[in-house]
């Protein structure tokens, strides 16, 4: 299943124009929807509109999700192993065990979004794990820890998958990158926050007879909730009901998302909306997410591998515990400026492979010096140089991913369940991340970072092997007669239509 407009499928041409609201290139003619003239709509204007009323909030929930699952990197080295009396191995199955209950839960949960509406459903999710977080600041031992972060699993599940989905309802393809990328960047900079929120929280060891891991905890759950109480007022469902819209502007956009798949085809075939349980079907047997698996495991075994040991990394160099902790802040910072950089250059060359191919290439080049300098020895700045690279070849090649794929999924549906399981079952990564930087191997934990370039290197295929198949079926659908099934059955196959 691929598709076959070229601006979905990273193959030429290049360009992929944005919709026009003057009755041309998918724009809404009067007929077309209920006699709304969109003659006066501005796409710039709307779009800008939906960029303040949308990513500020949904790049605040991520923040916070991404915050309260790595923060257990920071508690480490506040010296949360040894207040539990835990091994090495204990502490590196409370890491893994959170990945199992997140990859379990995505799918269903992103099947829900829709059906519950976003606005309860992602702030209802937020509010669990943020208390499930709270809680884990008050555990006395290994089991206690180990069951908080199965919990934290389940609650957390719906959140990324269902974000990322949420993007999709709103923006057409040839925008979504940008859009993931500042929500994503999010993440990038709760690695920041998360190493001065630390720090600070840090002094706080002895206040009510806690250790100072115990309030990173505490503190950063309570502020999820609080966050999650305001989300329930100023998440907006979908463009169909949203009021900071007027009535053109819905209709506009309504429009333009529903025809997007088979626009470059000259035939307006609106892409389906309505549940059927083979539309998920047809996501588990979808040959291109799981290739794509093997391209989001390339970058996400780096990401959760620096993101849950980062800390530990540096402060293995010589560095002292806040010093690690700061010490993580500017390469975050720096990461989630170059992710949106990136991601505003692939929306505009309407292009996603050579932007993903050549981050992951940088996230290489970071760990082949990470190896050399360890390896080497007393040489704690170039590894840090190597980390540092490496992350910001992570941060801008996700969004890529994960739009990518998205791009290649046709049916509201499909795409829900799709992106649920590549992202999902994409998270394992995090749970093999998890026991890739074993205490045993520290300080150069040269097992580490060879095994980061192992899936790297196995994830540059996968995208090498993406682009070619898409270039393949695109040139066997432009063959296809367009008459050869009508537009119903164009809208029912979906991706697979030769419209698409």
């Amino acid at each position: 299943m691929a598709p076959t407009t070229t601006a979905q499928n990273d193959s030429y041409p290049e360009k992929f124009p944005l919709p026009a609201p003057d009755g041309k290139d998918g724009a809404i003619s009067p007929s077309e929807y209920s006699g709304v003239d969109t003659s006066g709509v501005d796409p710039k204007k709307v779009l800008l509109k939906m960029d303040l009323h949308l990513i500020p909030m949904l790049a605040l929930l991520y923040l916070l999700s991404f915050l309260d699952r790595g923060n257990i990197g920071n508690a480490r080295i506040e010296g949360l192993v040894e207040s539990l009396n835990m091994t090495g191995p204990q502490y590196n199955w409370c890491l893994t065990v959170f990945f199992f209950t997140y990859c379990l839960f995505e799918v269903p949960s992103n099947l829900l979004l829709k059906r519950l509406r976003p606005s309860i459903w992602l702030p209802s999710i937020m509010v669990a794990w943020g208390t499930v977080m709270t809680l884990m600041g008050v555990v006395q031992d290994f089991k206690g820890l180990l069951i908080s972060r199965l919990f934290l699993g389940i609650t957390e599940a719906g959140l990324y998958p269902g974000v990322a989905y949420y993007i999709t309802m709103w923006y057409c393809r040839t925008e979504a990158q940008f859009r993931q990328a500042m929500f994503f960047s999010a993440a990038s900079v709760a690695g920041a926050f998360s190493g001065l929120l630390a720090f600070g929280i840090a002094k706080m060891d002895g206040v009510g007879g806690y250790e100072g891991w115990r309030w990173i905890f505490i503190l950063e759950g309570i502020l999820t909730v609080v966050v999650a109480v305001i989300a329930f007022f100023t998440i907006y469902d979908f463009p169909e009901t949203a009021k900071f819209l007027t009535e053109p502007e819905r209709a506009w956009v309504v429009h333009r998302l529903r025809y997007q798949g088979s626009k470059d085809s000259g035939q307006m075939v609106a892409e389906s909306e309505h549940f059927k349980w083979k539309y998920v079907r047809e996501a588990f047997t979808d040959w291109q997410i799981y290739l794509g698996l093997w391209m989001y495991w390339g970058i996400v075994c780096p990401l959760y591998g620096t993101s849950l040991f980062l800390p530990s990394i540096i402060r293995e160099l010589g560095y002292t515990s806040s010093t690690a902790q700061l010490l993580t802040v500017p390469i975050y910072i720096t990461a989630a400026v170059l992710a949106v950089a990136v991601a505003w250059f692939s929306d505009r060359s309407g292009q996603r492979s050579p932007y993903i191919f050549t981050c992951m290439c940088a996230i290489g080049i970071g760990f082949i010096i990470c190896i050399s300098a360890s390896a080497a020895g007393n040489v704690p700045g170039v590894v840090y140089a190597g980390i540092f690279i490496a992350v910001c070849g992570i941060y801008p090649a996700f969004p890529g991913n994960v739009t990518w794929i998205s791009n290649n999924l046709a049916g509201s549906y499909k795409r829900s369940a799709g992106m649920a399981i590549h992202i999902g079952v994409g998270n394992l990564a995090g749970a093999m991340a998890s026991n890739f930087y074993r205490q045993a191997d520290s300080p150069k934990y040269l097992l580490g970072h060879g095994l980061e370039l192992g899936f790297l290197a196995v994830g540059l295929g996968a995208v090498v092997g993406l682009r070619w198949n898409y270039k393949r079926i695109n040139g066997l659908r432009e063959r296809m007669p367009l008459e050869e099934y009508s537009d119903a059955e164009n809208s029912e196959k979906g991706d697979r239509a030769p419209t698409y």
